[in-house]
């Protein structure tokens, strides 16, 4: 599935940084100024719901974007958890991504969305859908390795779930990328017991995609393991 747009938020006031800490997995008071994570919002179960690309301008400016079919959903989200809050939620406009080192950016200069989605795949940088909201924890998606979640952190939407796994336990599945000939699978479908499509497009006659998967489901398909960066190979456990 190729995403055909983005969209782009200010979430501007006193208390924009305060709330957003109560909110996203990432230390927004840690996060450097001028600098753009790729973060979530959690359901109280610990997955994610809104998938976002977070830039503090500063303490009280932050931008925000999300893929345009979560941009409603994310908007009432905000209303809703932020109505007592001094800080306002203004839609900017479709922006366009390009992906830079080991994060995307956007601007409103048009890019090869295409292009870029077949990039971000293979440099393991997953995001969410409205289609796979809901399926996914943090610590599947290795968002830890991309500085996208912290678990030093206070009280957040669904910490108390991702802390138990960071600290207690493992995922039995997580993220991986890989390469398949025939048709695009479908977003969060299961190609096998232990493995379910996060992202996906076609590439090369076939298709490219980022799985969470169990390593010893992988060689059950009919597919080719792609290495993914350095900084997202490692385990996705806790250091002991």
């Amino acid at each position: 599935m190729t995403i055909s747009a983005f969209s782009s938020f200010t979430l501007a006031g006193a208390d924009a940084q305060k709330f957003l800490q109560g909110q996203v997995t990432l230390n927004t008071e840690a996060l450097a100024e001028n600098t753009t994570r790729y973060t979530a919002i959690c359901d109280l179960k610990g997955r994610i719901h809104f998938g976002l690309w977070l830039t503090k301008i500063n303490p009280e400016l932050f931008e925000i974007v999300t893929t345009a079919d979560q941009a409603d959903e994310f908007s009432k989200h905000i209303k809703k958890y932020g109505a007592f809050s001094k800080m306002k939620l203004e839609p900017v406009g479709s922006v366009f991504p390009t992906l830079t080192a080991d994060t995307t950016v956007f601007s409103s200069e048009a890019t090869d969305i295409a292009a870029w989605e077949i990039s971000a795949i293979q440099h393991g940088q997953a995001f969410i859908v409205q289609q796979t909201e809901g399926l996914f924890q943090p610590q599947e998606l290795r968002l830890h390795q991309r500085e996208g979640v912290h678990y030093d952190k206070g009280c957040y939407l669904g910490q108390e779930v991702i802390a138990r796994l960071w600290f207690k336990a493992k995922p039995k599945a997580w993220l991986h990328v890989i390469q398949g000939s025939g048709d695009v699978p479908a977003l969060g479908e299961q190609l096998s017991k232990g493995v379910q499509v996060v992202n996906s497009t076609a590439y090369e006659g076939g298709f490219i995609a980022l799985v969470v998967a169990r390593p010893d489901a992988l060689p059950e398909l009919d597919v080719t393991v792609l290495e993914l960066p350095e900084y997202l190979n490692g385990d996705v456990a806790r250091p002991q």
